[in-house]
């Protein structure tokens, strides 16, 4: 009978900050504004004491689900909102999801929730998506798109935490340590050099040399490693770290092979049985990116073969959806023949399990939602324009904010402005992406009596989507 791991230690301590002044308490990482866009907590600026605060006028309270234990961080900013906040510790099956999304406003997850299109299409009342995580592929992008629903994610926040964990097998499999610990859990002495290696003047290869390939190459080069990169675009070169033009050269130069790509159709087996022929006799490969990027059999046979002499790996096709004791055949067919392997690293997706990482992640995402829920901002979006219009003020007091998604289609523009003609329009802006386009305004002189004739009449045309009114 499956059951949950006990926890064996529980240590409460204060994590002491890297930068004194840094956001929100959080500790904060030198280089991570290497490929970070400004503002990555656009929530966190400058407070204005005279923003005025807007709500749905056809909405009472913002129901807010939170799967997958979303950090404390995130549920106290939603909450302070005044949002009505459940938070549930795992994910949630495809049919009690659909149960429980069918009221719901927002909806916070993490990397196990798949929300599909059958799932999104159930949730009529589904404003805005959070994912507390980097990916968003366990999201249909496009159908929450279709149905006016924005989804936000955390891209830079734990790439400090995955770097630091991948520098760690590093070292972690060169000198054999897990090896030599469980020996020595079961009772056994085993002091060996043989195979043992200092990672300096070893050659780190890495695939994708986005925001965690980046940080890695500067902490790899601090320990004296040499560092290449392959990525499908050409990007500037940190310190002296040099650009490979092409995958299989760099497999064949590298000591240790370290894999950091999304999860596309070109990723799927990107490492599978023929560019293990192509790496180094007595190499390391790495894996802190995506479950479906290297193809497991593959992997076994090149480590049984002694093709490789180690790897660690952090993500797997299939994953528990909670913690327990689920990592056995049943979940993937490879699994025991996994953990048969000597220096073989497992560890459960745990990447961006730090206190830091995710307490970033919560704000970041937090901050989004609550941004787009109560102004209508859809910066930092990844599937719907980026639009966004300075915070109405208490100053203006008779004004009302339209949202407007609609398809991207001739015309609409017009329909939108003859609806609001009656009434000035301060400030506007829109913008497209692919058959989606998004309009915010600001309109003055607007009675309360005239919110649901202003809305019935956006509704009405064919190009229509969504349509919301903060007031």
């Amino acid at each position: 009978m499956s059951k949950d791991i006990p926890i064996v230690q529980k240590v409460a301590r204060s994590v002491s900050n890297s930068w004194s002044n840094g956001i929100a308490g959080l500790s904060s990482s030198p280089t991570t504004s290497f490929h970070s866009p400004q503002a990555s907590f656009p929530g966190l600026q400058r407070s204005n004491t005279t923003q005025k605060a807007l709500k749905p006028f056809d909405t009472k309270d913002i129901k807010v689900l939170l799967l997958e234990n979303v950090n404390e961080t995130g549920q106290t900013i939603l909450r302070e909102q005044g949002y009505q906040v459940e938070a549930i510790k795992s994910s949630l099956p495809e049919e009690q999801l659909i149960e429980r999304i069918k009221d719901v406003h927002v909806i916070g997850i993490r990397s196990k929730t798949k929300l599909t299109a059958k799932v999104l299409n159930s949730a009529k009342n589904l404003l805005v998506i959070g994912c507390f995580c980097i990916g968003t592929n366990q999201v249909d992008l496009k159908t929450a798109a279709s149905l006016g629903i924005a989804v936000f994610n955390s891209p830079f926040s734990n790439s400090r935490s995955v770097a630091e964990l991948t520098i760690a097998e590093i070292i972690g499999l060169a000198r054999q340590i897990t090896d030599r610990s469980a020996e020595l859990h079961a009772g056994i002495w085993n002091k060996v050099s043989a195979g043992c290696w200092e990672v300096r003047g070893k050659t780190l290869g890495i695939v994708g040399y986005g925001h965690i390939g980046s940080q890695l190459s500067v902490l790899a080069e601090q320990m004296g490693m040499q560092v290449i990169y392959y990525d499908v675009v050409p990007l500037m070169a940190l310190s002296t770290s040099k650009q490979i033009k092409d995958l299989e050269t760099l497999l064949s130069k590298s000591d240790f092979v370290t894999l950091h790509v999304p999860e596309t159709a070109d990723t799927n087996n990107l490492i599978s049985t023929a560019q293990f022929a192509q790496m180094r006799s007595g190499s390391y490969l790495i894996n802190n990116s995506r479950g479906s990027v290297v193809d497991i059999p593959a992997l076994i046979e090149a480590m049984r073969s002694g093709k490789l002499a180690g790897a660690a790996l952090d993500v797997y096709p299939n994953e528990p959806g909670g913690n327990g004791d689920y990592f056995n055949g049943s979940l993937n067919n490879f699994t025991d023949d996994l953990r048969s392997l000597k220096n073989l690293i497992l560890t459960p997706h745990i990447g961006g399990s730090t206190e830091e990482a995710q307490s970033a992640i919560g704000v970041e995402v937090a901050q989004f939602l609550v941004r787009y829920v109560n102004e209508g901002t859809t910066q930092g979006s990844v599937n719907l324009p980026e639009v966004t219009l300075r915070s109405l003020t208490i100053d203006e007091p008779n004004h009302a904010r339209v949202i407007y998604v609609h398809k991207n289609v001739p015309g609409v523009l017009r329909q939108v402005n003859n609806v609001l003609a009656d009434h000035n329009i301060d400030k506007q802006m829109t913008d497209s992406r692919g058959e989606i386009a998004y309009l915010m305004a600001d309109i003055s002189n607007v009675k309360p009596d005239e919110l649901k004739e202003l809305q019935h009449n956006l509704t009405a045309s064919s190009a229509h989507i969504r349509t919301r009114i903060l007031y």
